[in-house]
């Protein structure tokens, strides 16, 4: 198998540092017949050119690796993408999300009946909803035990609850 040579050494760069050589002779490239300076000297000048030409090429590859990255992930969307909704994102975002949120349930001070906390989405606004007969299926264990724990509805009060919640919602929105 053929042995590769290091990536900085193009065809170019190699010609480059054989013109070098051969106009310094070894010794000084700026052709100084006694130089009195040491980075001068053909060794380790073109050490010094050597790691110049490896950080170029690491900065360009990380410059490639950016683009392509930039160009697998762009929507080909104009204006901001971060930060704020773009339209893409908020017709997604508001097609999954649902109308109202059921917070938790309680037994109303007032009236002794049970009500439900829900809040509105993308909003600050909590209601309390009368659930008037709804947890009646349940015994008197099991309902004080959703309200107080917040233990999970059985699914046939769950629906029954969600129906009123969102009647109750709708009303308020109209």
């Amino acid at each position: 198998m053929a042995r590769q040579g290091p990536k900085w050494a193009t065809a170019e760069r190699q010609t480059h540092l054989v013109n070098l050589f051969h106009r310094s002779g070894g010794f000084c490239i700026f052709g100084h017949k006694p130089c009195p300076h040491e980075h001068h000297h053909y060794e380790v000048f073109i050490d010094g050119l050597i790691g110049d030409w490896i950080a170029q090429d690491r900065a360009q590859s990380q410059a490639e690796w950016k683009a392509e990255q930039r160009a697998i992930h762009n929507l080909g969307e104009c204006g901001r993408q971060r930060g704020e909704f773009n339209v893409t994102g908020r017709d997604a975002f508001y097609a999954e999300q649902p109308h109202y949120y059921v917070k938790g349930l309680g037994i109303s001070g007032l009236t002794f009946k049970p009500f439900a906390k829900v809040r509105l989405a993308s909003s600050y606004v909590h209601l309390h909803v009368d659930l008037g007969d709804t947890l009646k299926g349940m015994g008197k264990a099991k309902r004080r035990k959703v309200i107080r724990y917040g233990k999970p509805l059985p699914d046939s009060i769950s629906e029954e609850v969600d129906k009123v919640c969102k009647e109750a919602v709708e009303h308020y929105t109209r």
